[in-house]
């Protein structure tokens, strides 16, 4: 995604595109798994962790982005890939990786339809698998 098209995306979700937004939203767009706070840290260290908090949170409150916990209690941030409004369709299950401690979407693995009881509304769905990555599997099957 070029720099033309980050600040026209941004400008339609009514974000002004601040150097700092600009560059969180290239890094995730580059990125090719969901990303967690340290994640974003190791990647920008021209940008301090505070204000790499605030541009996510401010994505999510424009619905830029999606956040999950993967299992440790750490939030894990991706874009939302809606052109639109982000709902509970757009979301897919997640894996977690607990030897190289990455997540990773499982797009292909839709949320199943889930029939909530009367009177409950769901307003996110997390659903985040959790065991060793291919990556990871193949180094213990090496040594």
């Amino acid at each position: 995604m070029e720099q033309n098209d980050i600040t026209a995306y941004l400008e339609r979700k009514g974000v002004k595109p601040t150097a700092n937004r600009i560059l969180v939203l290239k890094t995730l767009k580059e990125s090719d798994r969901p990303m967690c706070l340290s994640d974003l840290e190791n990647e920008l260290i021209t940008m301090d962790k505070s204000s790499i908090f605030r541009v996510l949170t401010l994505f999510q409150e424009q619905e830029i982005v999606h956040t999950f916990e993967d299992g440790r209690g750490i939030l894990n941030y991706e874009l939302c890939t809606s052109t639109t409004i982000c709902n509970l369709s757009d979301a897919h299950i997640h894996f977690y990786c607990e030897s190289c401690q990455k997540s990773f979407c499982m797009d292909n693995i839709a949320i199943p339809d889930l029939q909530l009881q009367e009177g409950f509304i769901a307003h996110s769905i997390s659903f985040v698998i959790k065991g060793t990555c291919p990556k990871c599997n193949k180094k213990l099957n090496q040594q």
